[in-house]
């Protein structure tokens, strides 16, 4: 983050499925939302790095202390970048600090009871992330709030779903215990990779869940607010593809990741485009 350039090349480098959204912004913007997508993708990376979690933690430690200095007069030439976003777009501090709390979450925690618990990491992890993000796209109605917190729970939980193999070979489980209890799967299939009804049953729930914050998220979105949002409405439609393909390719995400190709996100990045524009 000490240079454009470097801001760039952290986001370009993680193929995200957030990057062909981020280039209908106006120059701007783009470059505001790159550099708030770096500090997320390295605040994630510390969790994700291979130290004890005793290390994750000091280093997130010391992390969040540099952030802070940015609304200190004590500023950090390392975060300079990142004050002059949150300065210019009033990102309030806490958002930052919600974010970091749910990295935490997943250093000390990678099991959740119920899905209240899980819906606290999520909303840490994606909505604060969302809340950031309307603050630099810009928005009038008040209810875009909503919209970016229910946006991200869904986005949060489409995530989890798609990533149930890839997570437990990390020894990580994010499904909530009294979901796994209640349609009877054993934790130990999951875990070995196997399948059976139950689990596409819990499956079928979960992402009944996930559309159920879509549906959440696009009720506090107004028609006036389309185009401001456009940049949300194209992530949006391609983690729904996703989920989609998930659910047609029977949820098998034990033994591969299912993705979207990159020629379908352009595809889906081009018609939110049309649609939004005609919309509004």
């Amino acid at each position: 983050m000490k240079d454009e350039k470097e801001i760039q090349q952290i986001t370009l480098q993680s193929k995200s499925n957030f990057l062909y959204s981020f280039l209908v912004l106006p120059k701007e913007k783009r470059k505001a939302i790159y550099t708030l997508y770096a500090f997320c993708r390295q605040t994630d990376d510390i969790a994700d790095n291979s130290a004890p979690p005793e290390k994750r933690m000091r280093q997130l430690n010391m992390w969040e202390n540099e952030l802070k200095k940015c609304f200190s007069k004590s500023v950090s030439n390392y975060f300079n970048s990142l004050k002059q976003v949150m300065e210019k777009f009033r990102i309030p501090l806490e958002h930052f600090l919600e974010l970091i709390a749910g990295v935490r979450m997943d250093i000390a925690n990678f099991r959740y009871r119920s899905f209240e618990d899980l819906k606290i990491y999520c909303y840490r992890v994606a909505s604060t992330v969302g809340l950031m993000c309307i603050q630099i796209f810009g928005y009038r109605d008040p209810l875009i709030k909503s919209y970016a917190e229910n946006l991200g729970i869904a986005l949060q939980l489409t995530n989890i779903i798609r990533d149930v193999g890839t997570d437990s070979e990390m020894g990580r489980l994010y499904l909530p215990q009294n979901d796994i209890k209640k349609f009877n799967v054993r934790e130990g299939d999951i875990f070995n990779q196997k399948y059976s009804d139950e689990f596409y049953d819990l499956m079928k729930f979960e992402a009944s869940r996930a559309r159920s914050f879509y549906e959440k998220a696009e009720e506090c979105l107004s028609v006036h607010e389309l185009r401001n949002m456009l940049v949300s409405e194209i992530i949006k439609n391609i983690y729904l593809n996703l989920l989609d393909k998930i659910e047609k390719q029977g949820y098998k995400v034990l033994d591969e990741r299912i993705r979207i190709s990159s020629p379908q996100k352009i595809y889906i990045t081009l018609n939110t485009l049309l649609n939004v524009r005609f919309a509004g």
